[in-house]
């Protein structure tokens, strides 16, 4: 039997902004509205884009304190989790024992006593789940948050939209959060965040209430909801990794060139699963990196396309590709080896079977506008 899609609390509003409903990890979801996702990617660089993200996994980790909570999570990601300050949120990596990722997650010191707020891809939540789970300890549980929705709204303009509801959120720092009242609705968690490489918020909420707080950002004229074909093209262009493409069980946080997300000392000191690699990658060198690659030309290299290297042999493949409007180009992310990922490096990409030019550039392909 086929598995039962599931619908996130805002499937009739999207059905009533006449969307297209694609199945996406397991959830009917939004891909694109009527105007299309060149137009909703743009309008999301200009202005502010409304995405509905609620297929996300939220939950707790609940300890008798937050040292508890933090020293447990410690045991099972690379970050600095003991660190977090009051409200300060970080991003993270669910390691195997190999040192492969599991997924990657964001992990909030939470407003309440003794709790960690996690949100981690949708895609993989049920297997995060039983993963963390079974790793606590006794004394820490992991608490799910089925019930609640959660909505982002990124763009240059989403603060001011949202400062007209509150201006408190003004005072949210990037990676903080806040506990605010929103239009009415009491203990918004309202966190200076998200994956399009614009400033932007991320609004975790009941299911009723979100369906509320999504129609009224929607009657304010600088937002227009966005689909899953701009948050990729976004996203891609900000040179940020999408589980199951750019990461996964085989590659680890050095190679895909997040080692910015593990604190000096875990690296030097390490308590989590895979260290061993990650140490021996960070002290004897990488066999491969994730890079960004800027093709020649109009012909975008999708995932799966072989990179060769100048003299034609085969070096890696594309993990994420397709055209970038704010680039307005094609672009692509992918592994290659060592002594070809350096900017300026000279490539192939081999597209319908034809060998496209293309060379290594320094990712982001547009420049983050995260508010520091």
């Amino acid at each position: 039997m086929s598995e039962t899609i599931q619908r996130t609390p805002l499937y009739d509003a999207h059905v009533a902004l006449k969307a297209r409903m694609v199945p996406f990890a397991g959830y009917d979801m939004p891909v694109q509205y009527p105007t299309g996702i060149m137009t909703e990617h743009t309008w999301t660089r200009e202005h502010a884009g409304l995405f509905d993200v609620s297929h996300m996994g939220q939950c707790f980790i609940v300890a008798e304190s937050f040292e508890r909570a933090a020293e447990a999570m410690e045991a099972l990601v690379p970050a600095d989790i003991r660190g977090l300050a009051p409200l300060q949120q970080r991003y993270s990596q669910l390691l195997a024992d190999d040192g492969g990722i599991l997924d990657d997650l964001m992990i909030s010191r939470s407003a309440y006593p003794g709790r960690l707020y996690v949100v981690v891809n949708a895609a993989r939540k049920e297997q995060d789940y039983a993963h963390i789970a079974s790793r606590l300890p006794p004394d820490v549980k992991l608490e799910r948050l089925d019930g609640e929705g959660l909505i982002a709204l990124q763009g240059p303009e989403a603060e001011a939209v949202l400062a007209a509801l509150n201006p408190q959120v003004r005072d949210i720092d990037f990676m903080h959060f806040k506990l605010l009242d929103i239009a009415g609705i009491k203990d918004v968690h309202v966190s200076r965040s998200g994956y399009t490489g614009e400033d932007g918020f991320e609004l975790s909420l009941s299911a009723a209430d979100v369906v509320t707080l999504w129609s009224i950002l929607l009657k304010d004229a600088r937002v227009k909801p966005i689909g899953l074909g701009a948050r990729d093209s976004l996203r891609l262009e900000g040179g940020l990794c999408l589980y199951g493409h750019d990461i996964d069980e085989t590659t680890s946080p050095i190679e895909a060139g997040l080692v910015w997300s593990i604190a000096k000392h875990r690296r030097e000191q390490g308590g989590y699963p895979g260290f061993t690699r990650i140490k021996n990658e960070l002290t004897t060198g990488l066999k491969r990196q994730r890079v960004g690659i800027k093709p020649e030309g109009r012909l975008p290299a999708r995932e799966g396309s072989v990179i060769q290297s100048a003299a034609g042999r085969e070096i890696g493949k594309v993990t994420s590709g397709g055209f970038g409007p704010t680039v307005n180009g094609p672009v692509a992310m992918g592994y290659v080896d060592k002594a070809h990922a350096a900017p300026g490096t000279p490539l192939f990409l081999v597209v319908r079977d034809k060998a496209i030019p293309a060379t290594v550039v320094k990712l982001p392909f547009v420049p983050n506008r995260f508010k520091r």
